[in-house]
């Protein structure tokens, strides 16, 4: 019961933040460079989280922001999953995200002013398009990124099978990965259930994953290599 009490306070305050801070937001975007983003993204995220009763701690050392670019991967346990780790953003970071989150009203409109790249996922055409596109911009641009390798949230809590895409954009482009664990966003609110459970969410920045640690392994190994970086934390 004290659930559904604290849910029903919680939800519309945190909806209501979302409907004001959005258009501030997608405004903000248009008219500052995007190395400044993070300036306004990091308080966003953390009263994001605050309304939805959520405290965020971290552990492990938040990289450089220039020594990127940088390949952010995290497990995806819940929607709180983003904002947590937004709250320590100090560099610029877009995502790759599923292509039908870009057509949400208002979320779409602030994903696309902010660089999200969107992926099709059921076809591989289009899915390997967006992967290029990802490839050029930390090339060219060095722009760096945030990806969720298990390609949705968990059903159970526990952690997924993580896809091969994430580790081809490594290879190909020799970015440094920073592996994020993320441990009580499930438990604050997940997927199958409206729910809030007001608690703690621990986000851990593991060591960075160089280029010359990885350049000998297979996409593979180094899939399973990072992977193990998190049941490391989960398990």
């Amino acid at each position: 019961m004290f659930r559904v009490i604290i849910s029903l306070i919680l939800w519309p305050l945190w909806f209501a933040y979302l409907l004001v801070i959005f258009p501030i937001f997608l405004v903000y975007t248009i008219v500052v460079n995007k190395k400044y983003f993070h300036y306004f993204l990091s308080p966003m995220s953390y009263l994001f989280c605050l309304l939805g009763g959520q405290l965020v701690k971290k552990t492990g050392l938040t990289p450089d922001p220039e020594g990127g670019p940088y390949l952010y991967l995290i497990n995806h346990q819940s929607l709180f999953d983003h904002f947590a780790l937004g709250k320590y953003m100090n560099h610029y970071v877009t995502a790759v995200a599923k292509q039908e989150h870009l057509s949400y009203p208002l979320w779409g409109q602030v994903a696309r002013s902010y660089g999200i790249v969107p992926i099709n996922r059921a076809n591989i055409k289009k899915a390997l398009s967006s992967l290029k596109v990802v490839e050029k911009a930390i090339i060219n641009e060095k722009t760096s990124f945030l990806i969720a390798p298990e390609g949705t949230r968990s059903k159970d809590g526990k952690l997924g099978i993580f896809k091969k895409g994430a580790f081809h954009i490594a290879k190909n482009t020799g970015v440094k990965i920073i592996p994020v664990i993320i441990d009580g966003a499930y438990k604050a609110k997940n997927v199958g259930d409206w729910r809030l459970n007001p608690g703690v969410i621990n986000i851990h920045f593991a060591d960075i994953i160089g280029q010359e640690l990885y350049k000998d392994m297979t996409v593979e190994e180094l899939r399973d290599y990072t992977l193990d970086q998190y049941k490391t934390i989960l398990d």
